[in-house]
């Protein structure tokens, strides 16, 4: 969940450096730090506690040199400080390393080395990686053997990057189970934790996979397995531009991102309709006719926002195939031991492809010999090459608070729905009617967009708020979790979602005038029980915010504040609900004066358990 960054080349590394960090900031900002080695041959280490420009501020303007590598830090060992700020060096100052991830026997290495006499300046399990690598070189082995080595020795998670002042020529990236990406350029190379920091200079890179090692040089790199076993590596092309990582006007890139929903669908939705037939096309669903008809259920694995997206998409799929579908925890479901049926199609969703849970998920159904599929964001990912399926073509997301992604989520599980239906039970009319929902969803979202003004004037009533309730019924209900999500996220606001009908079973306890209530009510055949559980929070004066399609809750009198969605098919209606309560939790956490983009505690990519 770290950030990572690294250069080496002709240029000056300590610019590419910052600017890359700044592109992965969101992945890990409690402290930042980077490591250069300089012109004289030193290795100079500069790191502080917070946020990216708190290290800019104490950067030295003299500051240049070459190779280098820097992070952001999301604490795991130790607490956020700057002792604690990656880079870290071994005892003779010449060898620097950033992880990400956990070194499970970080105390056992820990106590050999304190024992032999090293003096330990953090509470990190990153230091002792490099004072064990420190040591390996003074014993004689070049960089990449004495990384080798130390990993023989190392049990968890890593995605590591690794300096040397006594051997500027090269730098060390190793993975396993964080991501680690090689940007190839022209007599420069590379390093990353996301593709976001290097499409700046450049649209080649390189993913590598657990267990492999790399040597990256100005003029190239090579891979080899942790034996040495050399290992060739294929180029992927970045199909992001650099414009997409900037705020374009808006002031935070969570905004940016809800505004940029329609667009993202419409790629979603770009050359995927097979209109003839009334159906999809879906490049990475290579599914034959017969192997659908043998499906008997699916369930969709995720984790946070890709869990709720999975419930929604989940709900979409048995409405088109009638196969029964259900979405559970990703980081859960292979700790009940479950039993992979032939019959059952597991789906996999995540916005990076790296969500650590999730693709352990994916590797245990392969390894039971289940049928699995993803839907990722992003190419190339770990997820992507674990298993095929279908890509959402969202575009970077850069707020740690999903909003484009999850909306691109639910409707690439809902493409999915129409292909198996299309085989499985749903007929051609029935079809060309959800088609021509999934093409309406990009105007009737700009629709809601422009009652943002109306939104935000509501969401800021609420900013005094301790808690709230989120409720909706059947396809509501997820999209009630969501809302609950966001708003915890970015405003701190404690949230909780819940079925409609469970309301009364127990949680109604606490409503009160001092506890809101947002109610979920699709224009569909639940809205009368709905209305009656709003009758049922108006009775204990709870105030109710209702997301609505029809006149009906206003016109009885049950809302206190009322937010209009249009009316698309029903399949998509809860969809469309969501994109209020995203304007709700960004502008009540804005009248807060919370951080939205980088909410506490938390960091977009989550690649450790």
């Amino acid at each position: 969940m770290c950030g990572i960054v690294g250069y080496i080349g002709p240029r000056d590394c300590v610019p590419i450096i910052m600017e890359g960090l700044a592109q992965v900031e969101y992945r890990g900002y409690d402290s930042a730090g980077i490591a250069v080695v300089t012109k004289k041959g030193n290795l100079e280490v500069h790191k502080k506690k917070g946020k990216l420009r708190d290290l800019r501020d104490v950067l030295p303007k003299r500051l240049t040199g070459k190779p280098g590598i820097g992070h952001t830090r999301w604490a795991t060992h130790g607490v956020p400080s700057d002792a604690n700020a990656h880079p870290h060096t071994n005892t003779a100052q010449t060898v620097a390393v950033v992880h990400n991830g956990i070194v499970e026997n970080a105390n056992e290495l820990r106590a050999k080395l304190e024992a032999e006499g090293i003096v330990f300046t953090s509470e990190t399990d990153t230091e002792v990686l490099a004072h064990l690598i420190g040591r390996a070189r003074a014993a004689g082995h070049d960089l990449q053997d004495a990384v080798r080595l130390v990993l023989s020795e190392v049990e968890g998670a890593y995605g590591l990057a690794i300096v040397d002042a006594t051997q500027p020529d090269r730098i060390i990236a190793a993975r396993k189970g964080s991501p680690v990406v090689i940007g190839v350029g022209e007599k420069e190379m590379f390093i990353a934790s996301d593709v976001s920091a290097l499409i700046r200079h450049t649209k080649q890179v390189v993913h590598l996979d657990d267990g492999e090692l790399a040597v990256l040089r100005a003029d190239g790199f090579e891979t080899m397995a942790l034996d040495a076993t050399p290992i060739q590596k294929k180029l992927f092309a970045v199909t992001w531009n650099v414009d997409d990582l900037d705020k374009g006007g808006f002031e935070h890139f969570m905004r940016k991102e809800i505004h940029e929903q329609p667009l993202a669908i419409e790629r979603a939705l770009r050359g995927r309709f097979e209109e003839r037939f009334a159906t999809t096309h879906l490049g990475g669903v290579n599914l034959s006719a017969r192997e659908v008809l043998d499906i008997r259920r699916v369930k969709v694995l995720g984790c946070g926002s890709a869990y709720y997206a999975g419930i929604a998409g989940a709900q979409l799929i048995e409405s088109m195939t009638r196969i029964p579908a259900d979405a559970e925890p990703a980081s859960e479901f292979r700790y009940r031991n479950p039993v992979i049926e032939r019959d059952v199609l597991y789906v996999a969703v995540s916005q990076s492809g790296e969500t650590a849970d999730t693709i352990a998920a994916v590797q245990e159904v392969k390894r039971k010999g289940g049928l699995v599929m993803c839907v990722v964001n992003v190419v190339g990912s770990t997820m992507s090459r674990e298993a095929e399926g279908i890509y959402m073509h969202a575009g970077p997301e850069v707020s740690v608070a999903s909003t484009k992604v999850f909306t691109s989520m639910i409707v690439s599980l809902g493409l999915l729905g129409l292909h198996l239906g299309r085989i499985k039970d749903l007929g051609p009319a029935e079809g060309e009617r959800i088609i021509n929902g999934f093409k309406r969803l990009p105007d009737d979202i700009r629709r809601i967009l422009e009652s943002e003004p109306e939104i935000a004037a509501i969401a800021r009533k609420f900013a005094d708020t301790s808690s709230m309730f989120f409720i909706g019924r059947n396809a509501g209900y997820p999209i009630a979790l969501e809302g609950a999500q966001k708003l915890k996220e970015i405003s701190y606001i404690h949230a909780e979602a819940y079925p409609a009908s469970e309301l009364k079973h127990g949680p109604l306890a606490l409503v009160s005038p001092e506890f809101p209530v947002v109610a979920i009510l699709p224009d569909d055949p639940l809205l009368k029980k709905n209305l009656s559980t709003v009758q049922e929070v108006r009775a204990r004066r709870g105030p109710v915010i209702g997301i609505t399609q029809s006149s009906t809750a206003a016109d009885e009198g049950l809302l206190d504040h009322e937010i209009r969605v249009p009316k698309n098919e029903p399949e998509f209606d809860p969809l469309l609900c969501n994109i209020p309560l995203q304007l709700f939790a960004y502008h009540l956490a804005v009248a807060r004066g919370c951080d939205v983009d980088q909410p506490r505690n938390l960091a977009k990519s989550v690649t450790v358990e």
